[in-house]
Order: C-alpha cells, then structure tokens, then sequence
C-alpha cells in the first residue's frame, strides 16, 4: 500500500510540475493601446488600438487545416487603461466555434510599444513558431517554439538576436527563410535560413537604401518581398514601391521578369522598381501582398501626399499594383482620412477582397475608422462596397489582418481603440461573409464563444 501511495504522491506532483510549467493565461483579450506622441493639431501620427500593428509584422495569424484551427497572435496588456505589453497567443476552434483564454507568450516588462508585437509561423510537423520583434539593439527580439504540435500550453526560448519587425516564412522540406530589419544604416532589410529553427546563416543584407519597410508571401515555394525607400534614412519621406522574389531559399533573388540581381540593393533607381512615386512627391504605406488565381503578385498601398495626419496628405488613395501579361498594372479602389489606415486583401477565383477601415471613424483624423469590405470581379480595375461592417462604433477600427491560408470562418482580424485618447481596447474577426465577432474581452470559463456583432 504505501508503494501505491508513494506512485500516487509522485503522479500528483508531476502533474503539478506540469500545470507549473505551462504558460499563464490572460482573463481576456485585451489589446495594446499605443500613441508615438508625434501631434499635430489633427491628432497623433499614428495612436490608439494596435494590438495588430505593423503591416510588416507577417504572417499574423494561421489557418491550420490539419486541427481545423487559426492560431493568430497579437499585442495585449494587463487591464483596460494599461499599457504594458504582453506578447499574446490564442486560437479559433473553428468547429466548436470558441477561443480559450489567450496564452502569454511573453512579458515584455514595461515596454508598451506595439512594434515589438510578434509574428507567427507554424512547421511542417505542426510546432508553433513565435518571432517577437526586438527594437534596434536596445531590445533584442526572440525566438519561441511550442514544446507540443498545435499545442499553446508551453514554449521554449530558442533564440535571442537583433530582429525588428520578423517575417518567418517555413518552406516544407527546407526549413525557415525569414525576413527582417536591422537599423544599420537607417531600417535596412536582412534575411537568413535555418533548416530547424535553431541553427541559422549569418545575416545578409536585402537592400540598403536609406532605410526600408516590407511586406512578404509566399506562392509556390516562391518568397516575394515588397518594399518603399526612405530618402536619407527619413521614414516620413518614405516612397516608390520594389519588389524582389527567391525561388532558393535566399540563394538568388531576381525581379518579378526573372532578372537576377545582386544583393544588397543600394541604388533607388533598380530594376527592382514597381513604381517611382518619389517623381509624383508622393508617400507609400504599404499593407499587403498577396496572388490573384493565376499566381501574379498584387500589392496594396495607401498612398499619401504628407506624412503628418489631417487634410493635407489628401488624397490618400488605396491602390493596388498588379503584375499581369509582363507590366504593371495601377488601379485606385477610394480613398481614406489617415495614413495608417490599414487592410488586407484576399482572392477567391475572380473575386478580389478587400478589408479595411476607409470609412471615416469616431476619430476623424485618426489611426483607423470603421472596418468595409470592397470587391472587385475585374481584376481589380473597379471596385463595390458590398458592406459596412461595423457601424456607430466609439473607437476606431485599425489594422486588418490576413491570417494565412485564410478560413472563411476567420477572415481578419483587427483591434479598435480611441485614436484621440488612452481607452480600452477590444480584439474582433470576422468570417467571409461579413458578420462580425468580439473575442471576449474578460473570461471567466477557460473557454468561451465569440459574441456577434451586430
């Protein structure tokens, strides 16, 4: 009897040691409130709810087939007017349609910056990947496995290393080829490879042109990068728009004709160029790329006449540039109030989507505004405005985002926030159909059903 007793006693602790070891869970989803405190009579450059910034933070989020399942991380905090940044990770259960309390992956210990959100990446075997961005070399970012496949409960910390806004991308079979900014001569693009996640090749420079940020996908094992310049290092002068491909993991990168190229890019002038806006004066904020039905790349840009909020950066015009029998192809869908006005944009056969907040918000000249969906059925040349989706809201809408291989149950997903003044912040998805939904923003039970909103 007292053996019996003595494997009971051990069990119960192993089970406690294991409960110990899994990561703390938050009481909801509560996102980040950010401002960078640059104002102007119009308000903040860019402030209010960013648990989903930046657009160069990729992929965000993940349909897992296999578990039927996007997993998706973001910027949270502590309390409703807090502002202290927890490294989230959750999931949607599409089958059960519920989400559990979300994990922290991180604590960033008094930062409450947002650029310092994570990315998300998940492997061939199903072990979740979690990049946080580092700032510069005063914070270095990190590395994070899932210590189970599809499993949120617990991680370990794999590495430490100067990476600034993280784009993982795994390729089956070969490993992780991931995109990242290192402030060396101005925000300049790096990339490197490892074969497992723990063992990388050096650093090496994508272009360096005065600074640079990017948006990423990949398509058929091919990587595309796309990235604006910044003249003299000075990101509020950032313009044109390049774009650079590798089918090698890295080894070689060509124009979108094929062209091999040399690394790093250093001349503003390159073949690389999609578009020189500079010649226009005007300013680029890209959001996303993504791939029509035929595999060409299409990439979706605010382009803005001035930096700073208000009147005079009007009109600032949502584009898409689309790659299609050998040129590129120019198309506005409308226009918005910020320049950080954030979407995303999807392909279903002929159908292009678009979801973002172009319409005029709570906070005028704010980050943000009310969340539309737009179509298009001619490969983007004109575009409808099918749906509104949220409506009489008290904060700003902002940052839409793609999750990759996007489920129709869970098609973006974006945070709200009082672009004016410090407020809570709530977390919401919606599916393909338009109909959207508030994570819970305080759980009680473990789990829990996402609330419509009508």
């Amino acid at each position: 009897m007292k053996y019996l007793k003595l494997s009971v006693t051990l069990l119960l602790l192993n089970c406690q040691a294991t409960l110990l070891a899994q990561l703390p869970r938050a009481d909801g989803y509560k996102g980040i409130w950010f401002t960078l405190g640059q104002v102007t009579q119009y308000g903040d450059k860019y402030s209010g709810g960013l648990g989903t910034y930046t657009s160069s933070h990729v992929p965000v989020a993940i349909y897992a087939k296999s578990v039927d399942k996007t997993f998706f991380v973001y910027g949270g905090t502590t309390g409703e007017k807090d502002r202290h940044l927890l490294i989230m990770l959750s999931y949607y259960d599409h089958a059960k349609n519920e989400v559990p309390k979300p994990v922290i992956v991180y604590d960033k210990k008094g930062v409450d910056d947002p650029h310092d959100n994570a990315s998300l990446s998940i492997d061939e075997q199903g072990y979740i990947w979690v990049y946080v961005s580092g700032r510069n070399t005063s914070r270095l970012g990190l590395i994070f496995k899932s210590k189970q496949p599809y499993s949120i409960d617990d991680f370990e910390q794999i590495r430490e290393a100067e990476i600034t806004y993280p784009q993982p991308w795994w390729v089956t079979g070969k490993g992780f080829i991931h995109l990242f900014t290192k402030y060396t001569k101005g925000r300049e693009l790096y990339w490197s490879t490892s074969a497992d996640g723990r063992t990388w090749t050096p650093d090496q420079k994508l272009a360096g042109m005065g600074g640079h940020y990017q948006v990423s996908n990949m398509h058929n094992g091919t990587l595309y990068t796309v990235f604006n310049y910044h003249p003299g290092g000075n990101v509020d002068k950032r313009t044109n728009c390049y774009l650079l491909k590798s089918a090698d993991m890295g080894n070689t990168w060509t124009t979108i004709d094929g062209k091999p190229v040399q690394t790093p890019l250093t001349n503003k002038q390159h073949p690389a160029l999609v578009k020189d806006y500079e010649a226009e004066g005007k300013m680029v904020y890209l959001n996303d790329l993504n791939f029509d039905a035929e595999g060409n790349p299409v990439i979706l840009a605010v382009i803005s006449r001035h930096h700073a909020p208000g009147p005079q950066g009007d009109p600032r015009e949502w584009v898409t540039m689309h790659w299609k029998k050998g040129k590129w192809h120019f198309n506005t869908i409308t226009t918005s109030t910020h320049n950080y006005d954030m979407g995303s944009l999807y392909f279903d056969k002929n159908r292009w989507t678009i979801i973002g907040p172009t319409e005029t918000g709570p906070q005028r000249w704010g980050t943000g505004g009310e969340m539309v969906k737009w179509e298009s059925a001619d490969n983007g040349q004109t575009w409808r405005r099918p749906q509104v989706l949220t409506h009489h809201s008290q904060r700003n809408h902002s940052y839409a985002r793609r999750p990759l291989n996007a489920h129709p149950g869970f098609y973006a997903f974006w945070a709200d926030g009082n672009a004016d003044s410090l407020s809570k912040s709530v977390l919401y998805f919606t599916n393909d159909k338009g109909q959207v939904y508030q994570l819970p923003y305080d759980m009680t039970p473990s789990t829990q059903h996402p609330v419509p909103v009508r």
